[in-house]
């Protein structure tokens, strides 16, 4: 376990790093989630092994510090993974992330692009979600208000987003939660998808084959993105089918 100070303060990010060469590689978590509990088979994974890996949890979630004066928007997560990375010295990584840990990497990379050299997308938001009530995940978090979620809200999610998932959540600090939920709902300006456009570095878009091509797959192809189908797996596709993800993350770090 490593850990680094990334807000004035002393609010620490903590990770996991399993040893290996260089460029380093970093795994980030989706809401509500924790990096070592969903990449740590994928890391150690005979397609994937052997490179320096940083599993690291976000602010208000794991292992890390969970701060309640922390605004935990992307920007803001994206902001601290960077003093993070600084800190570990990673230099230009390459960025495995996962749903809302998509978003953040996107964000990361178009506010520090010295830090990240590629970027691997696991069926990652890139648009903004509606408030939906009675809905797991972010869009059902921001259907309530901060004091609604504190009181009852997250009781009520607990019992939605069912025991797999709530084994990591209940982690999570529930402002951060919240808050986390909140902003990644709505997005970003210019949106997660417009960042991504413009991106330089070489980029996947990892999907489950399952749910069909994402919107907007011509103009992310044609912007140089990478979308690859997963078989038979769901949202948390490491964790559906590690062999296919290993495959597929490893052929997506191969490209040029």
């Amino acid at each position: 376990m490593h850990s680094a100070v990334v807000t004035p303060e002393d609010d620490r990010i903590r990770w996991v790093e399993l040893p290996g060469e260089e460029p380093a590689r970093v795994y980030l978590h989706g809401l509500g989630s924790t990096a070592p509990a969903y990449f740590a088979a994928s890391a150690a994974h005979p397609r994937l092994a052997g490179r320096r890996s940083l599993l690291l949890d976000f602010l208000g979630h794991g292992h890390s510090d969970r701060p309640e004066a922390f605004p935990y928007t992307l920007e803001a997560h994206a902001d601290t993974v960077a003093r993070a990375l600084t800190a570990a010295g990673t230099g230009a990584a390459e960025v495995i992330a996962h749903s809302m840990g998509g978003a953040v990497a996107i964000v990361l990379a178009a506010r520090h692009p010295h830090l990240v050299s590629r970027l691997v997308l696991v069926d990652a938001n890139l648009d903004p979600l509606p408030p939906t009530p009675g809905t797991a995940g972010s869009s059902g978090i921001a259907s309530y208000t901060e004091e609604e979620f504190l009181a009852r809200g997250w009781a009520e999610v607990r019992d939605r987003v069912g025991a797999h998932w709530w084994s990591t959540m209940r982690l999570a600090g529930r402002t951060g939660l919240y808050r986390s939920a909140v902003h990644l709902a709505a997005g970003t300006t210019p949106t997660m998808r417009e960042l991504l456009l413009e991106l330089e570095v070489p980029r996947s878009f990892l999907y489950p084959e399952a749910d069909g091509a994402p919107a907007g797959t011509a103009a992310l192809e044609a912007a140089g993105v990478a979308v690859v189908p997963v078989p038979e797996c769901g949202h948390n596709i490491m964790l559906d089918n590690p062999e296919g993800f290993a495959r597929a993350a490893a052929e997506a770090l191969a490209r040029d």
